[in-house]
């Protein structure tokens, strides 16, 4: 029984792991090149936000496909074989994530401030400012994960687990179910529903429509991806503290196997919660939809057919197109 749950498990992992990444690093490459390239993105708060969420989700899903093959080659993901690899994919896995969730927190709080009716506040909130907290927030998360590796260890016949009991405490009563959990949810969850109520009273006031209609735009996309962010970081937030309070031995046990079932899934629904905001920005907004078509047809299709042009009139055969021109006209 437990033998078959494991073999599942893998597969599960390998297979489920291999198409979230695959699609994650396609949609975040995308969103990055949409929200840089496009002009009406290029100077908005948000969209910088959104950016930097993408980048550390594009990078998040690079290391869950090395995870995956590392999973496909000896079976499990070797953190409890190598001390450095244990300690390395907890400072990497929590930076990329902790500074992930951040940018959601800051983009429904930007988008707040860029809807109110103040224009104080308005002008407060300025790209130079957003670009100075993203710089101390990356530091402060990477910081926090480094400590978070240091008291990472191999326990014998457990694996790679926090082996300080009192940061295990701090893990298990504020990190996950606070900074981890709690906090971006709430943040995120009040701006966005501040920024929904302001959205709608925008009509009233004096305001471009083209900004009228990016501000509702991102209102929408913003909102739904943060039911989505909801949705998926609680069940992963609740398994990260079972797990660190009931550690399992690794062996061939039913409960083993079943603990290890339940570790993939929550993996893979914050692999999801990586992944998901390109689809989520695809159908909450129509206009990001035509965005993204414009981008990839107009601009990205356009530079391939440009670069496949000059390719094929290199300098030979330039000359000999210019020789058929010439013999076209003397006849």
């Amino acid at each position: 029984m437990s033998s078959t749950i494991l073999s599942f498990a893998t597969k599960y992992s390998i297979y489920s792991g291999t198409v979230i990444c695959s699609l994650g690093i396609v949609g975040n490459v995308i969103n990055i090149l949409v929200f840089t390239q496009l002009k009406v993105f290029r100077d908005n708060r948000c969209a910088f936000y959104l950016t930097i969420e993408s980048i550390f989700n594009f990078l998040y899903m690079l290391f869950g496909i090395s995870v995956n093959i590392l999973i496909s080659i000896y079976g499990d993901d070797e953190t409890g074989r190598s001390l450095i690899w244990c300690k390395l994919r907890y400072i990497i896995a929590q930076t990329l994530t902790s500074c992930s969730f951040t940018m959601v927190c800051c983009t429904a709080a930007d988008e707040y401030f860029s809807t109110n009716y103040r224009c104080n506040l308005r002008q407060t909130c300025t790209l130079k400012l957003a670009r100075y907290l993203t710089f101390i927030l990356i530091c402060i998360w990477t910081c926090h994960s480094i400590i978070f590796g240091y008291f990472s260890n191999i326990m014998p016949s457990i694996g790679c687990t926090i082996s300080n009991e009192n940061y295990r405490q701090y893990a298990t009563f504020f990190f996950y179910p606070v900074l981890g959990g709690v906090l971006p949810i709430v943040i995120s969850s009040f701006f966005s529903m501040l920024a929904y109520r302001n959205v709608r009273r925008i009509v009233r006031r004096q305001i471009p429509i083209i900004r009228r209609r990016l501000d509702r735009q991102i209102t929408a996309m913003v909102l739904l991806r943060i039911v989505v962010f909801i949705c998926l970081t609680v069940p992963s937030i609740i398994y990260h503290i079972y797990a660190i309070n009931t550690p399992v031995l690794r062996n061939t046990s039913a409960q083993y196997a079943i603990v290890r079932l339940l570790q993939i899934i929550a993996f893979s629904l914050l692999n999801l919660n990586h992944m998901s905001s390109f689809y989520v920005f695809i159908m909450s907004s129509s206009r990001f939809r035509h965005q993204v078509k414009y981008f990839l047809i107009k601009k990205c299709w356009k530079h391939i057919r440009c670069c496949h042009t000059e390719n094929l009139i290199s300098p030979g055969n330039a000359q000999i197109f210019n020789s058929n021109i010439e013999h076209e006209q003397n006849n």
